[in-house]
């Protein structure tokens, strides 16, 4: 039950209103509780039973006895239908302050209900863009997206709309059998009885619940992993005529969470007329031994009628409390699913220290460099040392898997080092604080990421204090001012889901503005160009030469045209880096880099 604690502590962010739901509930259970003896006296004057007037009770706590004083008082004074007007009356007010403080308790936990949800998505969110890219290389995305979907929806409907049957059913409860006790001992065991039996009989059919809902919701996660991939993939699909064997997969997988999703609703559903069953039986039993009392005088029949009025007070809240036990041990599942992710713990920020990072001076020194991702023994690198000087081009070639873009992914810290040192101007970047030491950097990668918003915000995206002009020059550096004012609606136009909208060297130019635009210090060429037309190449070349002036650049290349200037190739094979020197001198040099040359002048 550690994720019902952990929720409690998001209610603990709405206590005011959680007091205030308690409070109504308090006040619900009252006139609850009040609601049950003012019938008697309506009994008694339709019946014409006169009751008798006794010395009025001297404590103020003597709720029953009050009323039975006050009732007995205003049916003696008064003929029938006068005294019947006043008793009506007088129900009319306890059951409409019952109903209004019914209304208070719902208004007021409405907000920390759904407050609670808003928390749990923004911390879901939070800790999404907090944990390393090494997380991401191990989950179906698909799974991740259900877990601030499906998962959160399923802890609002199962667990938090129970709140309300936990804060006011035990209240009503113990209400309703305070005045049952007061009537009668003896009867009142009945209840108990049907407790008793709701407990232990519908508990031990709802043991296996919780882990079929943790089943349940893993399924869902791969439905929507299959469907997301599907999506993506659609041209692949076609091409290979796949759609049958991708309907197969979702199928298969849509059966699964369906059987499970039919076993936890057999389940559930058992509780409803499992709990009415159980009820009847003990009211059946109820009625005909309380019955008997009146029979012998023990009890007065308007009395009986109360008491059950009472046992259907209790009967009520405790088929919540049956319902509520099952929701909440489907929504724990989906709870604990959430909490998995929200306790996992980034190393990297664990491990950075408080250094403020503001400028690159002197170079980039990487020494006995080995890594592998995390929960693998291949390992991707080994042994690197190497010198980034400031100002220079280096680049970085070999075939795909050498290495290339996780050693350049680890001088920003996208990977927690391992083994090894990498050190800026002398000082390790574990040292420096993370966004400082990310601020160094900026990234124009293969594929290039873009997001559902304007041309404008995609530009200036992380850098909203940016000023339209500083924007716009951007932009004229990277080529692609001039195509954004023959957009729809220029810097204004929505690009689409990934930048959509347009072609593949308007997006690529769209990133390099943004690169620019951050003004790096250092600036890193992910395969920038190689998904790219002729055309499109050379106007993104022309971007990225203007971009790379007066900074240290970081190339990774497949095609060596783009980096025949650099002024020192590094060449890479099975992590480790085999050759390196100039273009001429990597020529003269032969072996991997002149093969690798000669394979693409074929």
């Amino acid at each position: 039950m550690r994720g019902i604690r952990d929720l409690i502590k998001y209610l603990k962010n709405y206590t005011s209103l959680i007091v205030l739901t308690i409070i109504s509930n308090i006040l619900l259970a009252i006139f609850t509780v009040f609601s049950i003896p003012v019938i008697i006296p309506f009994f008694q004057i339709l019946f014409s039973r006169t009751p008798n007037l006794q010395e009025k009770p001297e404590s103020n706590f003597d709720v029953i006895g009050q009323l039975n004083y006050f009732f007995a008082d205003i049916i003696l004074r008064y003929d029938k239908k006068e005294a019947l007007l006043y008793v009506c009356l007088f129900i009319l007010l306890v059951f409409l302050l019952k109903n209004l403080f019914r209304y208070l308790s719902l208004f007021f936990l409405a907000p920390a209900r759904n407050g609670v949800i808003r928390d749990l998505r923004n911390d879901i969110i939070d800790k999404y863009l907090d944990l390393p890219l090494s997380f991401y290389s191990n989950e179906r995305r698909g799974d991740l997206l259900s877990r601030i979907s499906s998962d959160v929806q399923e802890v609002e409907a199962s667990i938090l709309n129970v709140i309300e049957a936990i804060f006011k059913a035990p209240l009503i409860i113990i209400g309703s059998l305070a005045f049952m006790l007061y009537i009668s001992p003896s009867l009142t065991l009945f209840v108990l009885v049907l407790l008793i039996l709701t407990v232990f009989v519908i508990g031990g059919i709802s043991k296996s619940l919780k882990k079929q809902s943790h089943n349940a919701q893993n399924k869902l996660g791969q439905l929507i992993s299959i469907t997301e991939e599907s999506i993506s993939g659609m041209r692949i699909i076609k091409s290979f005529n796949a759609e049958r064997h991708q309907k197969n997969k979702f199928s298969i997988v849509n059966d699964e969470y369906k059987l499970s999703l039919t076993k936890i609703l057999w389940r559930r559903d058992l509780s409803s007329p499992l709990s009415e069953f159980l009820g009847i039986s003990v009211v059946t039993a109820l009625l005909y031994y309380g019955s008997t009392q009146v029979f012998s005088n023990k009890i007065t029949p308007e009395t009986f009628f109360a008491f059950i009025f009472a046992f259907y007070q209790v009967i009520e809240p405790s088929k919540l409390f049956s319902s509520a036990y099952y929701n909440i041990q489907k929504g724990t599942a989906a709870l604990e699913r959430i909490q998995s992710i929200l306790v996992l713990q980034n190393e990297i920020k664990q491990t950075s220290g408080i250094i403020l990072k503001n400028n690159f001076e002197e170079a980039i020194t990487i020494e006995n460099l080995s890594f592998k991702f995390p929960n693998s023994e291949i390992p991707i690198l080994k042994n690197i040392d190497l010198t980034i000087t400031k100002g220079k081009h280096i680049a970085f070639v070999g075939a795909s898997g050498s290495g290339k873009t996780t050693l350049v992914n680890l001088l920003p810290r996208f990977y927690n080092l391992q083994e090894g040192s990498i050190k800026i101007d002398g000082v390790n970047i574990k040292d420096f604080e993370l966004s400082s030491l990310r601020n160094l950097f900026g990234i124009v990668s293969q594929e290039p990421v873009l997001f559902h918003d304007s041309v404008i915000n995609n530009i200036c995206f992380g850098m909203e204090d940016k000023s339209k002009e500083e924007i716009i020059e951007a932009s004229k550096i990277a080529n692609a001012h001039s195509f954004i004012l023959e957009l729809e609606d220029g810097y204004d136009t929505i690009i689409g889901d990934k930048g959509s909208k347009l072609s593949g060297g308007q997006r690529q130019r769209i990133t390099i503005a943004r690169a620019i635009l951050k003004n790096p210090a250092i600036l890193i060429l992910d395969e920038a160009t190689s998904a790219l037309d002729a055309e499109s190449e050379q106007l993104v070349k022309e971007a990225l030469e203007k971009a790379m002036n007066n900074r240290t650049v970081i190339s990774i290349a497949h095609k060596f045209s783009t980096i025949y200037n650099a002024d020192e190739i590094f060449v890479m094979k099975q992590g480790s880096i085999i050759q390196s020197g100039t273009h001429e001198e990597l020529l003269k040099l032969g072996g991997e880099y002149l093969k690798n040359l000669e394979l693409q002048r074929i």
